[in-house]
């Protein structure tokens, strides 16, 4: 397994062979970024947007967190990291397509669908609880319907991608763009063990890409 010392002589292999060959890109890099794509991803060590979609350094600004959730706006006092990141994206960057990408496999789902952390103080599964709690309707929902079996896991990994959709678009600044047509937002949902990238339609369908 990769420890710290090994991502250091993964950094010197980089330094050696991939910075240098890409030493024009890291300098124009250096000047600024501007990237036309953000990535709302889990934080999940198995689903890198980066490799999943084959992209250069510079090609898609990417936050990642537990479940790939996108809170709701929020004007209340607090550390807003989520809402920070989409703000700076499209009032900053002004990217012109926000993707939410979920996974199989989510542990973050997993424990929203089980309420395994609930009642647990912080720092011993509370935060895990509060964050996913944000998923505590459409799990009633996915569980009245599916139960709490595998479909109903993979059932909740898709409907974390519609709930953070349907959260972006209470950020005014984010729901004016797209009245305009200025931004897009578009859901995926990556398979770890076939390796298939399923892309949402309109309908708030799934299917492979």
């Amino acid at each position: 397994m990769t420890d710290f010392a090994d991502m250091v002589q993964g950094y010197r292999r980089f330094r050696d062979k991939g910075w240098t060959e890409q030493r024009e890109r890291w300098s124009q890099l250096s000047q600024g970024q501007d990237p036309k794509v953000m990535v709302i991803a889990c934080s999940d060590s198995r689903v890198d947007p980066m490799q999943i979609f084959d992209v250069a350094p510079g090609e898609i600004f990417t936050v990642r967190n537990v479940a790939n959730l996108v809170p709701p706006f929020e004007t209340n006092k607090g550390f807003h990291g989520v809402s920070a990141a989409v703000e700076f994206a499209v009032t900053q960057l002004e990217v012109p397509e926000v993707v939410v990408m979920g996974h199989a496999s989510c542990g973050g789902c997993a424990a929203a669908l089980s309420g395994g952390f609930a009642g647990r103080e912080k720092g011993n599964g509370g935060f895990i609880s509060d964050w996913v709690g944000l998923l505590d309707e459409a799990r009633d929902k996915v569980k009245a319907e599916f139960g709490e079996g595998a479909e109903a896991k993979r059932e909740l990994e898709h409907e974390a991608v519609r709930v953070s959709l349907a959260n972006l678009r209470t950020f005014p600044f984010v729901a004016e763009r797209e009245a305009a047509g200025k931004l897009k937002l578009r859901g995926a949902y990556f398979a770890i063990a076939d390796g298939v990238l399923h892309v949402m339609d309109e309908d708030g369908v799934f299917a492979p890409a």
